[in-house]
C-alpha cells in the first residue's frame, strides 16, 4: 500500500516562512536524511485559498512511500530535518499520514 506524509505550514497567527531557505537548505536536508526512502515529493507554495481568498498555508509538502517500512525508515531519520524547521517557519507545522487512494 502506498502511503503519503504531508507537512502543512499554516499561515494562521501571523506566522512567517522563509521560502528561499526552505527551497535551498531545508529541502537539501530532506534529501540527505530521508531521500533514500521517499518515492516522490511534491512541494506546493500557497498562492490562494480560492478566488479572492488568502492562502491557508505557506507550503504543503507531500511525500509518498512504497510501504509502511519506507515511511517508518523516513520518520526514524527525520531528526535533523525536524530540528531545522524553526530556521524557516515561525509556527508549528501540521502533519498528515495517509493512504494514497489515487
Amino acid at each position: 500500500m502506498t502511503l503519503s506524509l504531508q507537512v502543512l505550514y499554516p499561515t494562521d497567527n501571523n506566522t512567517t516562512f522563509d521560502h528561499d531557505y526552505y527551497a535551498s537548505t531545508h529541502m537539501a536536508l530532506v534529501v540527505e536524511h530521508m531521500g533514500a526512502h521517499i518515492a516522490s515529493t511534491l512541494i506546493a507554495k500557497g498562492l490562494a485559498g480560492g478566488p479572492d481568498v488568502l492562502p491557508g498555508f505557506h507550503v504543503v509538502a507531500t511525500m509518498t512511500f512504497a510501504d509502511q517500512a519506507a515511511l517508518d525508515s523516513t520518520l526514524a531519520a527525520a531528526g535533523p530535518v525536524l530540528a531545522d524547521i524553526p530556521k524557516f517557519f515561525s509556527g508549528e507545522p501540521k502533519m498528515l499520514i495517509g493512504e494514497v487512494m489515487a
